[in-house]
């Protein structure tokens, strides 16, 4: 198993600023969406910008919607990734990877806020989870986003934005940010770092 932590290849996703986060922290990540380097990989993130059902299209085309579902070792989702993770997103009415059941949804327009969220918002620790060791109630961290998902079971840290939502959440060897880590200044590389821990 190789010891360099795998980027997925999600396609549309600015890579630039994740890899420069992991290697600060002392690791060479590599970026690939061969399902053997994945398989091998030691952590797996599946990062992702922009739409879920262009996400999930090159997932399938690349044989990894099939695969990632099935990965023992940590995976983390960031952003759009935490969202691909789930059954899916109203978003053109994709279907994701349903590992973890639920749906995304579009912010409201009746809170007033603009959407897509952009920008520090802050954290509220709902249970504990070894992502966020050392992160506190009320840190802050970087979103930008329109869709998110309801706080449910496998919530493990909410944000609100007119309304909660999920910010953190982890099922079996899966966790994910709706933010960016790799955005969000010493917060994000605690994260980062606490992830490649795991």
């Amino acid at each position: 198993m190789s010891s360099c932590p795998v980027i997925i290849a999600t396609g549309g996703a600015n890579l630039a600023s994740l890899i420069f986060a992991l290697k600060r922290l002392g690791n060479e990540p590599v970026v690939s969406e061969d399902p053997k380097v994945i398989k091998m990989a030691s952590h797996i993130i599946l990062p992702g910008v922009g739409a879920a059902r262009d996400a999930m299209s090159r997932l399938k085309a690349t044989n990894l919607a099939s695969l990632i579902p099935n990965l023992k070792q940590p995976v983390l989702g960031i952003c759009l990734g935490l969202q691909l993770l789930y059954s899916g997103s109203e978003e053109d009415n994709a279907t994701c990877l349903n590992i973890i059941p639920g749906y995304a949804s579009r912010f409201p327009k009746k809170t007033g806020l603009p959407v897509p969220q952009m920008g520090w918002n802050s954290l509220t620790n709902v249970k504990r989870t070894p992502l966020m060791n050392g992160v506190r109630d009320g840190d802050y961290a970087y979103f930008i986003h329109s869709y998110a998902l309801p706080i449910n079971e496998h919530t493990y840290v909410t944000a609100n934005y007119g309304e909660s939502f999920s910010a953190v959440v982890q099922y079996n060897n899966f966790y994910a940010t709706q933010f960016h880590p790799e955005r969000s200044s010493s917060v994000g590389s605690l994260i980062l770092s606490n992830f490649l821990n795991i």
